[in-house]
């Protein structure tokens, strides 16, 4: 299945849907995520057979792949660096830094967080990638127009550095978006250990370092104040309340454009999407692969979980052997040519 929405992008107001509060962490209480529990687990073994490894069906799936464009997609937290309790120190290491570059000197690679997008640009310190923050409401695209043509609702402004175009399907919301931030810093900075980002077309409440008794409070806190805002909504990941304007767009639809603008057809065989990601935001790309009929959809996680993904991989430290895996495949005829103002950069950030 190709695209179904309209090629002018241009993201539908939703209905305000009911939060979620089922924090999927508190189902994995107790799980041991050493490799040696894991494998003694046997809910995780079972999980395993439904999804199985991504390392251990690596060859299988570059046997798939011969003759056809593969394209990579990243989640952020979780997935290029482990989950910390403070945000700011999501660190990704050096190794992986080189990984994903060596990827993206091969195929075309984004990166898609919920994460601002300059902040996980500044974590990443690579050029030869895409970037698309705020749950792929920020994407800095590719200079490519879009099938329409018009522009009339693209939202689209060249970057003032490179030759990419900025797309940002949520930017009416932003005045909004900055006064329920304030209001959020006021009613919370009473919450120990509650922490507020400012993630520029959503807001991260982390509750990682809050007291077990205090959630309830700052969950009531934040719904209470979102609640008066009827073009917001608010969802949940991992220990983190994300509130959201209320628009058709979430990582899926980044996902789809970015292919778009990356000149890939929405509906070519030919075109072997890979989407890497750890949290319940990133099921939405999982769904738009699965919807395709071909790719790979790969979750990461070391204990057992509802997922539309296909594929696993336990931690970030077997992404980075995917990765680098990915990184050697010898096949010239599908490699990918990066854009020569990228690849200076991309050696200079290697350094």
């Amino acid at each position: 299945m190709g695209l179904q929405r309209s090629p002018s992008y241009k993201p539908k107001v939703q209905p305000k849907p009911i939060p979620e509060t089922k924090n999927e962490e508190n189902k994995v209480n107790g799980y041991s995520t050493t490799n040696e529990a894991i494998f003694l687990n046997s809910s995780y073994n079972s999980w395993v057979v439904e999804h199985p490894s991504a390392l251990r069906s690596f060859d299988r799936m570059m046997k798939a792949t011969k003759g056809k464009r593969i394209v990579v997609f990243l989640d952020y937290d979780g997935t290029l660096s482990p989950i910390v309790n403070d945000p700011d120190l999501a660190i990704m290491s050096d190794e992986m830094r080189k990984a994903v570059c060596k990827v993206a000197k091969k195929f075309p690679t984004a990166i898609i967080s919920g994460r601002c997008r300059d902040k996980v640009k500044d974590f990443v310190k690579l050029s030869n990638v895409y970037y698309a923050g705020s749950h792929g409401m920020d994407i800095m695209a590719p200079p490519r127009v879009v099938k329409s043509g018009d522009g009339k609702n693209h939202n689209i402004a060249p970057d003032k550095k490179g030759g990419e175009v900025l797309f940002q399907p949520a930017k009416k919301f932003m005045p909004a978006i900055q006064k329920i931030y304030r209001i959020l810093e006021e009613k919370t900075k009473t919450i120990q250990g509650a922490r507020v980002e400012d993630n520029r077309f959503c807001i991260s409440v982390h509750y990682r370092q809050v007291r077990e008794e205090d959630y309830g409070m700052l969950e009531e806190t934040v719904k209470s104040v979102v609640e008066t805002y009827q073009e917001f909504h608010v969802t949940e990941g991992k220990k983190v309340l994300e509130v959201r304007p209320s628009i058709e767009w979430n990582k899926g639809h980044a996902l789809e454009y970015l292919l778009d603008t990356l000149g890939f057809s929405d509906s070519s065989t030919n075109v072997l999407p890979f989407y890497i990601g750890d949290d319940r935001s990133d099921e939405d790309a999982f769904k738009v692969i699965r919807s395709r009929g071909h790719g790979y959809p790969i979750i990461v996680s070391s204990i057992p979980k509802d997922t539309g993904a296909l594929y696993s991989l336990c931690d970030p430290s077997e992404v980075l052997t995917f990765l680098k895996k990915l990184a050697g495949r010898r096949e010239k005829s599908s490699s990918y040519r990066t854009p020569a103002r990228f690849r200076v950069k991309a050696i200079e950030n290697l350094k």
